[in-house]
């Protein structure tokens, strides 16, 4: 094995040449993995990693609470070697490490909290075929290597360079597993509106990662209705149980990701995006003596707006404002959406890919 050790800042370990198994024992001891088998990051296989960035190794990404640990590009090329990402899936990792460190995401809370949160990633735009990206059937499960790969290099760099080791730094109680990798594209080919980053002021041709700090999707299963308000009715069904984090932190986001099917019979109904956010915000709603119920009074954000020591059957909404309710459609054929609570104080962040798209 050459020596390259010079052309690296990363620690580097003297390992038996050939012997994946003792590498791979000796970081999963060492608290560097998911608990799965990783690819050695060998200096060769850093090197071709990094011919996937168009950026240089030295160049920070951003820092990674709570130990802050900076994230290099070199950083993040080891990281996704362990991961098993192919070199031409560097832009997407780079660009999601940049949004989950801007201040709204809130990755210190994310990243050190007992709530069952966990970074989402949406990809859209034309890297989503470039990398051969999942976004239909079984887009949140197993199967597809960019998304599976993508998504756990965003784990292990929260690990490693954030120190989220779980009992240590990452306090979560139960955790979920999505923290092992949790990377979608949306569909947009099957959706009936603008995809997400577009609606957020990005270009059609441009490729752009959304991050969302959210727990594990919710199920939304209508085989019966066959109009919008009864679809998004039974969704604000699912919404709004009381005890999830959105309705104790209503800064936050929720998010709905429409099934194709949901989302075609909604659109035929005339209904937009924003048709959908407001219904939401209407109908996803907890009673003030519900909530008082589960202990839950301390919703600060509201109680300016309701009268909450004054009228029990006051509905509280669990986001501020209808755009807090994040829409998006993906999955496959089948009358199924899910519903994603979030960790009440983050919010999604979308950028650009830097280097996807020649």
């Amino acid at each position: 094995m050459p020596d390259l050790r010079m052309e690296f800042t990363a620690e580097t370990l003297d390992v038996v040449e050939g012997d994946v198994e003792s590498v791979t024992e000796h970081l999963y001891r060492n608290g560097f993995t998911d608990g799965l088998p990783v690819v050695p990051p060998t200096p060769e296989r850093v090197e071709r990693m990094l011919d996937g960035s168009h950026r240089t190794p030295d160049e920070a990404l951003g820092v990674i609470p709570p130990r802050y640990g900076e994230a290099t590009v070199e950083t993040v090329a080891i990281n996704a070697v362990m991961a098993g990402c192919k070199p031409s899936y560097m832009p997407v990792v780079e660009t999601a490490v940049e949004a989950l460190t801007e201040e709204p995401f809130n990755l210190y809370g994310v990243n050190a909290t007992t709530h069952p949160v966990a970074p989402l990633l949406v990809v859209n735009g034309p890297v989503v075929d470039e990398l051969h990206l999942n976004y239909g059937y079984n887009v949140f499960g197993q199967g597809w290597r960019a998304n599976a790969t993508i998504g756990r290099a965003i784990r292990l760099l929260l690990v490693n360079a954030g120190g989220g080791t779980p009992g240590e730094m990452d306090r979560a109680t139960h955790g979920h597993p999505g923290k092992y990798s949790f990377c979608i594209a949306e569909n947009e080919r099957n959706s009936p509106w603008e995809p997400l980053h577009v609606r957020r002021g990005f270009d059609a041709e441009e490729s752009a990662v959304t991050v969302m700090g959210v727990e594990a999707p919710h199920e939304i299963n209508d085989h019966v209705h066959g109009d919008a308000a009864g679809i998004l009715g039974v969704a604000a069904d699912v919404f709004a149980t009381v005890g999830n984090n959105n309705t104790h932190h209503s800064k936050g986001e929720i998010a709905l990701v429409l099934g194709p099917e949901h989302a075609a019979t909604v659109a035929e109904d005339g209904w937009t995006v924003e048709d959908v956010q407001w219904y939401l915000y209407d109908q996803a709603r907890n009673a003030v003596d519900d909530l008082h119920a589960a202990g839950i009074y301390d919703n600060y954000t509201l109680h300016r707006r309701f009268h909450l020591e004054r009228d029990g059957d006051a509905r509280i909404p669990l986001v501020e404002r209808p755009e807090d309710v994040v829409v998006l459609v993906a999955g496959g054929a089948g009358k199924h959406s899910m519903a994603l609570h979030s960790f009440g104080e983050t919010r999604s962040v979308t950028k650009a890919v830097e280097g996807a798209v020649e």
